[in-house]
């Protein structure tokens, strides 16, 4: 696994270690001991899977508080997405700015979000699956979310959705959730 930094701090981009071979491929998707050497939090409290049918199915901006927060290692399995992190830690020298990366299940890369770090994608394609790991269980209640059109923000995302949640639809924006 090759660990790259993003210009927002604790935020990493993987990539490569897919081996292909007349068989078909292999790769290792994670190493507690790789993280462990790196500082980060481990991801090894519970898994999830996003089934999005749909090119143009946006999810987020969702996150929670870096206190209560979660780490989360994020893999688009089939297909490819856009996947935007957003530093939402206030004492973060990049507090309100964002990256984005495209995770392709072909490349096997994937994106690693600390916590206070909130995260969206949207689908490239059709039929794509997205593999998130958590370092925490979910709890319900907790998680928050920002607007994913939120001009404060300035997301320069490579489609308007064609498919969004009512949840996600009105969701507030950044300032109206700390304030101006």
């Amino acid at each position: 696994m090759q660990f790259t930094a993003t210009p927002i701090g604790g935020v990493f981009a993987f990539s490569g270690g897919v081996h292909t071979d007349a068989r078909g491929s292999f790769q290792r998707t994670y190493c507690s001991a790789a993280f462990a050497e790196h500082g980060l939090e481990l991801v090894e409290a519970q898994a999830a899977i996003s089934r999005n049918t749909a090119t143009g199915t946006l999810r987020g901006l969702h996150f929670i508080p870096e206190a209560d927060g979660e780490a989360k290692l994020v893999r688009c399995i089939a297909g490819r997405i856009f996947d935007v992190a957003v530093d939402l830690r206030p004492a973060s020298p990049t507090y309100l700015q964002h990256i984005s990366v495209e995770l392709d299940a072909a490349r096997g890369n994937a994106l690693y979000l600390p916590r206070g770090v909130a995260h969206g994608f949207i689908t490239l394609q059709d039929d794509c699956d997205v593999l998130y790991q958590f370092s925490r269980a979910h709890r319900a209640g907790v998680e928050m979310g920002v607007r994913w059109d939120d001009p404060d923000l300035a997301i320069n995302w490579p489609m308007p959705p064609t498919v969004l949640s009512d949840r996600d639809r009105t969701l507030p924006f950044v300032k109206d959730l700390i304030g101006d």
